[in-house]
Order: structure tokens, then sequence, then C-alpha cells
């Protein structure tokens, strides 16, 4: 544009000039008062993270104390707020250096600004050709990953997308603007004022990154997520609350926690949609009378409020039990009648009923309950005589009859194994005893011979008999057996034994034998 010769125009353009420069210093006292605002907004948001990152450590490292297995999380704590720290502190560091190096703060009006805000020249020469930009890149980066050091590796991947400190390292790359470096596309030709809300920003950042482990090391010892549970009992899951027999029992046996009055911890329990009160253990008792057979089904739901989270969480669970007819069972677990001298084993029970709740009792015999939960009997009545078993329980009873008799007669035999008829000369002298045996008797019970008469019947001579006491071959009658010639026949008679719950001995008849 050409000077004007004429000074009316020359003063004209002159304030033209002037009102322009005037105009672009009121836009630019308004961007930098803008600046200004979003600086300060800042601050204040570092100040309130402090305050909420304040009590975390403290917090996190008492929860820790619920097991040696959190130990390893409490140790980190003090760590994070030291990289804070040692991140904020740089931060703060370089923005202090450049307000001092600038000439520092001054009033206007009653107002307190930077002396040298527009200038752009101290943050180029500062932060982009000494280097001081790429350094805080550096720095930024270095905290990010001290900061991921403290999470478990198995968790890194996840949480690393969560962290606020990120170095947007491509989009300098790609602008339309020749920039050399990171430092030059973000500092470049900035006015001071300008970048203090950027290092404020980076503090965020840090502070921000601190909560996040914080919060990280806290749902770790579950701090975060923690509901006070001072109540515990064993519990017995059963897979079904009604098997019948040969079924096999399955339960889920485990420690239950629950929240009592006392807790910090609200926790309501309902039933099919009925709500139930929960008494000091933060338990709650629930029960049906229902009137008829068959699988019942109930669905239980607690609602646990978490003084952490502020948040209310339901669980449900569904159940199920089988209602069936009341009736009882009483066997003989061998045969359907008891013997005298041994113990008979009787099985009783009442379908539905406890064992604990059923009363048992007998007369013509002794009853006792084993550790099983099977009883047994001793028979005292007379053979031929009745014993009776009564049964009794909530809403039922009843009682069975059982014949009493004595133990079969057992089977002499010649060394246990000879019943009589032809034996072998030999043979006939080796064995030295009559063993009563009972065969098919499926009792642990053992009969004694009393004793018996040897005969010796030998061709063309009188008959010699010898009287044996007990069941071994002794005295006359072994003399008696040693005499044994092939011809001669030999009989045991009034072969007598006595077996348990027997008042006299019986008669087994007798054994003859054929010497060979």
């Amino acid at each position: 544009m050409s000077i004007p010769k004429e000074p009316r125009q020359l003063m004209i353009n002159v304030m033209y000039l002037v009102l322009t420069a005037l105009l672009a210093l009121n836009v630019s006292a308004e961007i930098f008062n803008a600046f200004d605002m979003v600086d300060k907004g800042l601050v204040k948001a570092n100040d309130a993270l402090d305050s909420a990152n304040k009590d975390m450590p403290s917090q996190i490292k008492k929860s820790a104390e619920k097991g040696p297995q959190f130990k390893t999380y409490a140790d980190r704590v003090d760590q994070v707020a030291a990289i804070s720290k040692e991140g904020s502190d740089y931060v703060n560091g370089i923005k202090q250096f450049l307000v001092d190096t600038s000439g520092g703060y001054e009033e206007f009006e009653g107002v307190t600004k930077l002396k040298a805000q527009r200038d752009y020249d101290v943050t180029t020469r500062l932060l982009v050709d000494k280097g001081k930009g790429m350094e805080l890149k550096d720095k930024m980066m270095d905290i990010r990953g001290k900061f991921l050091a403290l999470v478990d590796e198995a968790d890194r991947k996840e949480f690393e997308g969560k962290l606020p400190i990120n170095i947007d390292d491509e989009t300098w790359k790609k602008s339309t603007n020749k920039k050399a470096n990171w430092a030059d596309f973000t500092f470049g030709h900035m006015p001071l004022g300008a970048t203090m809300p950027i290092f404020s920003k980076f503090t965020n950042d840090i502070k921000s990154s601190e909560a996040a482990v914080l919060n990280y090391l806290a749902g770790k010892v579950g701090l975060t997520e923690e509901v006070v549970l001072d109540q515990f009992r064993v519990v017995s899951s059963p897979k079904k609350s009604y098997i019948t027999k040969g079924e096999k029992f399955e339960t889920e046996v485990f420690l239950s926690a629950s929240a009592g009055k006392t807790s910090n911890t609200g926790i309501k329990i309902s039933v099919n949609g009925a709500n139930l009160p929960v008494d000091d253990a933060g338990a709650a008792k629930w029960s049906a009378t229902p009137g008829d057979v068959g699988v019942k089904k109930y669905e239980a739901v607690a609602s646990v409020y978490n003084p952490i989270t502020k948040e209310t969480k339901q669980y449900r669970q569904a159940f199920e039990y089988e209602v069936g007819e009341k009736s009882y069972t009483i066997s003989a677990s061998k045969m359907n009648v008891f013997y005298l001298g041994v113990d008979n084993p009787v099985e009783i029970s009442v379908a539905g009923v406890p064992s604990a709740q059923i009363k048992v009792s007998m007369s013509g015999g002794d009853l006792s309950r084993n550790g099983d939960g099977t009883y047994t009997v001793k028979a005292t009545g007379a053979p031929g005589s009745k014993a009776v078993i009564n049964v009794s329980a909530p809403g039922i009873s009843g009682s069975k009859e059982f014949r009493i008799k004595r133990i079969p007669d057992p089977t002499p035999m010649l060394g246990g194994k000879e019943r009589g008829g032809k034996v072998g000369n030999g043979t006939f002298k080796g064995y030295s005893a009559i063993i009563p045996i009972l065969e098919g008797f499926d009792f642990d019970a053992k009969c004694n011979l009393a004793g018996f008469t040897l005969v010796r019947v030998a061709k063309r001579q009188d008959p010699e008999f010898a009287v044996n006491r007990g069941s071994r071959i002794e005295g006359p009658a072994a003399a008696l057996q040693a005499k044994a010639n092939p011809g001669d026949k030999f009989i045991f008679q009034d072969v007598k034994c006595k077996c348990p719950g027997d008042v006299a001995d019986r008669n087994l008849g007798q054994l003859v034998f054929d010497v060979q």
C-alpha cells in the first residue's frame, strides 16, 4: 500500500492501524483470560485429587492386614505417592523456571498476571531449542512406566489403557506445519500464558494416574468392593435334600461369611419374595408346611449394601426339597428271626425323620444302637416265643414281631471233614477230634462239642466202648481208635454239643465209619 501524501488521509490511515491494534489487544486479553481460567480450574482439580488420594494408602494397608497374601500390595502403596510427587515436582519445576525466567508476576488493577504472558520466545527457546520439552516428554513416559510397574503383570495390558498419563507422539508427524519434534509441535511459538494450562494438565494426569493405581491396589486387597463380613459358620449345601437307599449323597461344605448387625454392611434376605428378619449373626430362617408330596422349589435373594462403593448388590439362588409320606422300616438284616446266643443285626428307619428323632424299644431281647445307625439285638426269650421292636417318631409309631429260635444243629465231622462212610485206615487214625460245623449259618457263632461214645466193632469180636469228654479224641477213645484195622466199623454215638444260647447240651446223633 502506498503512503498517502495528504495529511488528512495519512491521519485516517494511522488511526485505522491503531484501532486494529487495539482490537487485537482486546482479543488477546480475552484469550489469555480464558487460558488463566482453565489453568486455575486444573489447579483446583489437582487439589481435589490430592485430597481424595490422601487417605487411600492407610485404608489399603489396613485392609491388607486380612491376610499375608495382600502384603505385596500394601508394600507398593508408598511407592505410588513417591512416584506421583516426583512427577509433579518435575512439571512444577519447569513451570516455575519459565515464570521466573520471563520476569514473574505483576499486579494490574488488582489482578495478578504473568508479566510476559504473550512472550513466546522464552517458551520456544527453553522448551524447544534447549530440549526441555523433549526432556519433559521422556519424564512423563518414565513416570507412566513406574506406575505400570506397580500393577501385576497379568493385569498390566488391560490397565495400561486406563492410565491417564499418555503422550501423543503421532499427531505432530501428520501436521501440515513442519515441526521438528513433539516439543516443537506442543510449545513452539506458544505464548507463555497459553502453556500454563498445559503444565497443569500434565500434573493432573500424574495425580489421576496416582488415583488409578491406588484404586487398583485397593481392589486387590478387597477395599473397593469390601463389605464388612464379621460372622462365620460352616455350611453344607446338599445337591439333594432327600435321597433313597443306594443313592449317593453329595453336598458342598464351605465357610459362610455374613454381616451381623454390628457391621456397617446392610444385608436383607427374602425367600419367594417375602422379606425375612435377619438375626444378629446376619442369618435368616425360613419355614414352610407343604400340603402335598413331591419336589418343592424356593428362591432365596440376599441384598448386600457396600458402604465403600455405596452400591447394593443382589445374589440369587434356587433350592429344592422333596416331601414324602412318613413310613417306617424295621428289618432283620440277615433273617426274619432272632437267634439266641448271637448278635442279630437290625436296620430301623423312618422316612423323612432324622435318626436322632427316632425312639426304639423292644421286648424279648436287648436292643443297642451302633455307631453306623444300625442296631443289634440279643434275644432273651425262650425258643418259639416272639420278640417285639417298637418304633416311634414325630407323627408316626409302629412295631414288628420276630420269632426267637435257637441256633440250628451243627453237623459233627471227624476232623472237621468226614461225615461218615468208608475211610482209609491211616486216614481214620490221623484224625484227632470231632468238630461241630454250622453249615450255611450266616452268623458268627461257634458250638462246643460236649462229648461222645466211641464204639469199635471188629469182625468176630465183641463191641468195645469208650466214653470221651470234649471234642478231642483222648484217653480210652484214642486207644480204641489206634486199634483200627481194615474191616472194622467205628461208631461215634451220642454226639452232644452246646451252642450259644443253649441251656443244656443237644444230641447231634452219630457218625459211622467203615475202615478200609
